[in-house]
């Protein structure tokens, strides 16, 4: 008898157990679901740019779960946004030194997103954004507080005001397009994205908010135009090759690598002591190319720099000189035995010498040093060149790096 009651009493405690555990399962199921449905709307409200509505929807989610890196940026972004809004200087700082907090440790978790990393470039290392005591000055704060509350009226009103004692202030006319971007008013948008271009074709960021716009609105063929024209303004800043990767990504298609390699280097001492460092394993078909390449650079390390450059008390790589190389090189292959008593079908082995004779034959060599393989030195004379290059450098991107947007047909499947 006891015995009976025994296993009537364990497979009684059993079942309990069991439905504990099943109790269990189902309220953790129904916190998930609940967690991802309150995660949902926070990321759409995001993506309205309604932050102070998602604010304190994320602020929860990332209590939940703080190893959510999407959350933790989602969050940061709402911060910032609220900082505009903040009367109080050293508040609105902790609030983007919290937000750049969040940032760093949602990239610490793996983030590698676009979003996530212009977001880290853009906000102060020390969370400080200083407006004078101008009237322009506190127009554009009061502008940004009226944009962060969505409060558009009034944020058009007074950037308009800023123009009004600024007409040529970039931001001013930049905002007040982002403004009609954020009420979904294209053509009004465009029109001030087209203003801004016009203030000062050399900044990035008129033609970045101009591509997310048409990519947003579905014209991927102009949102690649604007998206390379924001790498020519700027391309010394990751943002604007970020930008041309969003609209890579946004059409599942991939920039394209262009790339010389040269087996051979130069260094120098001083003026008498300058040494070409030759690969011992190069291809004896181009080892006289790159010699050639070495031999070039050598002349510009000696007096050819001093030359050229007069006014220049200490030498520099040049895109004179890194260009000039290059074009030695592809001009001794061409004229070389070797590329002679080749097929016509054929052609060297070497992919860095391809690709040197596909820029050559382009007339492209000038703009891949200065867009791909420009150092410290190169860059300094970028602005010259874009001054009277600006369409050869933008053909370099359309036809050899950025590859053309797929039909409307292509991307729908």
């Amino acid at each position: 008898m006891r015995s009976t009651i025994g296993k009537i009493i364990s497979s009684v405690c059993a079942l309990a157990f069991v439905c504990i555990l099943s109790v269990g399962a189902l309220a953790q199921r129904q916190r998930d679901d609940a967690y991802q449905a309150q995660r949902r709307q926070a990321m759409q409200l995001l993506d309205a740019d309604k932050h102070l509505e998602a604010l304190p929807m994320f602020e929860d989610l990332a209590k939940r779960s703080p190893q959510d890196r999407e959350v933790l940026v989602g969050l940061a972004v709402c911060l910032v946004g609220e900082s505009a809004t903040l009367t109080d200087e050293d508040t609105a700082t902790k609030e983007r030194l919290r937000a750049r907090e969040l940032l760093l440790k949602a990239k610490e978790l793996g983030d590698t997103s676009t979003l996530m990393e212009n977001m880290l470039q853009t906000i102060p290392v020390d969370g400080v954004i200083k407006y004078s005591s101008t009237p322009a000055d506190q127009a554009m704060r009061a502008g940004e507080a009226a944009f962060s509350r969505r409060d558009f009226a009034e944020a058009i009103k007074n950037y308009s005001k800023v123009l009004e004692l600024d007409p040529k202030n970039y931001s001013a006319v930049l905002y007040i397009g982002d403004t009609y971007f954020a009420q979904d008013n294209f053509a009004k948008a465009s029109e001030w994205y087209e203003r801004a271009i016009a203030v000062d074709p050399n900044v990035a960021t008129a033609y970045r908010y101009y591509s997310d716009m048409l990519i947003k609105h579905g014209e991927m063929e102009k949102a690649r135009t604007r998206a390379i024209q924001s790498v020519v303004a700027e391309p010394y800043n990751p943002i604007t090759w970020r930008s041309l990767r969003y609209w890579a990504q946004a059409n599942k298609v991939q920039l394209i690598r262009v790339q010389i390699d040269v087996p051979n280097n130069v260094s120098q001492k001083d003026d008498k002591n300058i040494t070409i460092n030759v690969d011992p394993n190069a291809p004896e078909e181009t080892s006289a190319v790159w010699l050639s390449y070495g031999l070039f650079k050598a002349g510009w390390r000696g007096d050819k720099f001093k030359k050229e450059f007069p006014n220049e008390k200490q030498y520099r790589h040049s895109l004179a000189e890194e260009a000039g190389a290059l074009a030695f090189a592809a001009t001794v292959w061409t004229e070389s035995d070797a590329s002679k008593n080749q097929k016509p079908s054929s052609g060297p082995k070497d992919p860095s010498l391809v690709t040197l004779l596909k820029l050559n034959h382009a007339k492209m060599i000038e703009p891949y040093v200065l867009l791909i393989a420009a150092d410290d030195g190169i860059a300094q004379d970028y602005a010259g060149y874009r001054e009277t290059n600006r369409a050869k450098l933008e053909d370099f991107l359309d036809q050899f790096v950025v590859p053309p947007a797929p039909s409307k047909a292509s991307a729908r499947e």
